[in-house]
């Protein structure tokens, strides 16, 4: 019951202020000024993306979390485009098959317990010609003292971080779910720890 109390009202506060950290909020910038029309966010969390969307018609945020959600209002109402809260998770996406132009997710896919699944229901939901935009943190594969300390200190994480894996090997991953990365920027984030600190931008389409 304490651990249940912690994930739904203490940690959120905690990733909220953890995820303002300056260097992340460029890469938000960077990932989100292109994208326009409609887009499916998944984790939404407490709206931290609103503010770099510059031309979109409809966010529907995924936030399975209505703890998580509610500290997101006063971003929500600010937003100058409407803003839909899904309540779902990612294994289960409640679109129609090949029915969005942009799916976005921010620091999310490390958290999901079943990655495989969610991937495959973003390539479901997603056009044709639509585009995975995502930033997250991810395996480091270029220090091998580092990626050893990464499966090392996981099942640590995933009980004080909601879940959270530090050593998923993302682009892997899109890949074996039939993704093609069109984009891809590998880089060390400032203000965050090494043992989480490299990061994965990219933009993915599904392979033709």
């Amino acid at each position: 019951m304490i651990y249940k109390f912690y994930q739904l009202h203490i940690f959120p506060h905690l990733l909220n202020q953890v995820m303002q950290v300056p260097s992340l909020m460029d890469k938000r910038r960077e990932l989100l000024l292109a994208v326009s029309g409609e887009v499916l966010e998944i984790g939404f969390g407490t709206g931290l993306n609103l503010a770099f969307y510059q031309n979109v018609d409809t966010v529907f945020a995924l936030e399975p979390n209505p703890d998580i959600f509610h500290l997101a209002a006063k971003r929500v109402h600010a937003a100058p485009f409407e803003v839909q809260h899904i309540l779902a998770g990612a294994e289960k996406l409640p679109f129609a098959d090949e029915s969005l132009d942009h799916v976005v997710s921010t620091w999310t896919l490390c958290s999901i317990a079943d990655i495989e699944t969610a991937l495959e229901e973003i390539y479901r939901v997603l056009k044709p010609t639509g585009t995975f935009h995502l930033v997250e943190h991810v395996q480091h594969n270029e220090n091998r003292k580092i990626k050893q300390l990464q499966h090392l200190l996981t099942p640590i994480q995933k009980k004080v971080a909601d879940g959270c894996h530090l050593d998923r090997h993302m682009q892997k991953l899109l890949e074996d779910a039939q993704f093609e990365c069109f984009e891809t920027q590998y880089f060390d984030a400032e203000g965050i720890p090494k043992i989480g600190q490299r990061m994965l931008l990219a933009r993915a389409r599904k392979l033709s």
